[in-house]
């Protein structure tokens, strides 16, 4: 055997893994060889496994790939008959054919069981995690161990510094609460930790203060990917976000060359899908003062003037259209789709989605969010601000969240499940909201910010902030290369 070995080992991806404590028998290492990123296919396939393996086989492959698959909140249409279709254009979720919001203590606490159950679910599918207990039984005196480690699932109730800099985090779950004591020389001190976010702990159990001293803080995150594997697609998907048509600082001519450049380039570029990710209209109403900024002050003459701006693509592309804070929908999230008031006033290229949704277009699963809670992030993140989007989008993809924090500036619905939780990992995670424009990857996963449709309001000029609009970002659903017309 220790010929074999020695030339197994000698493989550098053999050795990498091993290095990391993970070891794969031969079916595995071929069938890794065949996808984009052997080391990032293999290590995802190993933080997913329930517990710990000596060897990981086919067969532990296999139920890692189903279990993601079945766990995830995108089913067929056959298992969600609220499915809505529009050719290619699949809504895989949204809440506007399953909204069941309960205005009640008892639908508040549904809504964060909901959450605190499925977040819970992933992070005990990483390695790390394996052997986390509950609250109740890390605090039972009957149970602590002297010096070992013990390892707790929570729901961050509150964060608190000490004087000398500590943190104290407040976690809880079904069975109890428990403080955890972060020091300030452990790297989660300086990490922004959100309320109401579910996070996994391990450390020591000091049994005189019933309170854990923290070693490591675990997120359910998204796994390493290579990205949008190639398939034979030659359509790309553009997005625009916040049109705010109504508005006196609409954009109009320049919506007028991207109108004019889309009926030059469209078919040369094979561009067949627009994703709209909310504020299509400016709205009535919401905030005060608007009523001077408006050159339309009824909701419906807004989104008939829409209507008839969206004539002007070119037939042959479709578009798919969300709502934001600006719109008619509810404010608090999630959002349905437009009422029937406003969606019959659309043609038939014009798919109406709620806020948030996951699409599938071509084999690519899109998740679309308007991005109300860029307003709680910049606030409760440090170092984040309006003009780092992709940043903030970063965070959310690392807890699994949209807004995970409850009574702050995004209003959440007390649904029946929490739609507002990541629970599939999309190809392409799509926002708007700040106006601004960029496009990065995170793991693997496409993170766009939609460029706007309006000039600096006044409200933007009084906090210096310069908006960066009527930029058309665009996906090769083939490829995966992301491009961008400026107009």
């Amino acid at each position: 055997m220790g010929a074999a070995w020695d030339a197994w080992m000698a493989d550098d991806f053999i050795s990498t893994l091993f290095s990391e404590g993970i070891i794969i028998d031969t079916e595995v290492k071929q069938f890794a060889e065949r996808q984009g990123s052997p080391l990032q296919f293999v290590r995802h396939i190993a933080s997913n496994l329930p517990e710990p393996r000596d060897i990981i086989t086919m067969g532990e492959v296999r139920s890692v790939m189903r279990e993601g698959a079945l766990s995830s909140e995108v089913r067929t249409s056959a298992e969600r008959p609220s499915v809505r279709r529009m050719g290619e254009v699949e809504v895989l979720m949204d809440v506007t054919a399953e909204t069941g919001c309960l205005a009640t203590p008892d639908g508040n606490l549904r809504l964060f069981k909901d959450r605190f159950q499925r977040l819970k679910a992933m992070l005990l599918r990483r390695r790390d995690m394996a052997g986390a207990t509950s609250i109740e039984k890390a605090l039972d005196p009957n149970r602590m161990q002297g010096d070992g480690e013990t390892k707790v699932i929570g729901m961050v109730f509150a964060v608190n510094e000490t004087r000398s800099g500590d943190k104290v985090l407040t976690l809880e779950d079904d069975t109890g609460t428990m403080r955890v004591m972060v020091p300030k020389d452990n790297k989660a001190a300086k990490d922004s930790i959100v309320e109401d976010e579910v996070i996994g702990v391990s450390g020591k159990i000091v049994r005189r203060d019933r309170k854990m001293l923290l070693k490591e803080l675990y997120r359910p995150d998204v796994p390493f990917s290579s990205g949008m594997e190639l398939s034979d697609s030659t359509a790309r998907v553009a997005f625009m976000s916040d049109i705010h048509v109504g508005s006196n600082t609409f954009l109009e001519n320049r919506w007028k060359n991207m109108i004019a450049w889309l009926k030059d380039e469209a078919e040369e570029l094979d561009i067949r899908y627009i994703v709209i990710p909310g504020d299509c209209v400016d709205g009535v109403g919401v905030f005060p003062g608007q009523e001077e900024e408006l050159v339309l002050d009824d909701f419906l003459d807004q989104y008939h003037m829409l209507a008839e701006y969206l004539k002007d693509i070119p037939d042959g592309i479709r578009i798919v259209m969300q709502p934001g804070n600006h719109d008619v929908p509810r404010a608090p999230e999630p959002q349905p789709a437009m009422p029937s008031e406003v969606s019959d006033l659309f043609d038939s290229s014009v798919l109406q989605i709620g806020n948030p949704a996951y699409l599938r277009i071509e084999g690519r699963v899109i998740l679309s969010y308007h991005g109300k809670s860029f307003d709680d992030w910049v606030n409760n993140i440090k170092g984040l601000s309006y003009t780092q989007p992709l940043k903030a989008m970063e965070e959310m993809l690392k807890r699994r969240h949209l807004a995970p924090s409850y009574g702050k500036k995004t209003q959440l619905a007390w649904e029946k499940q929490d739609y507002l939780l990541i629970d599939a990992v999309p190809d392409i995670f799509v926002t708007g909201h700040v106006h601004g424009a960029g496009v990065t990857s995170y793991k693997g996963i496409r993170m766009i910010n939609a460029s706007t449709w309006q000039d600096q309001t006044s409200f933007q000029r009084t906090h210096n902030f310069v908006p960066d609009p009527a930029k058309l970002i665009m996906v090769h659903l083939g490829t995966g290369r992301t491009s961008q017309a400026d107009f």
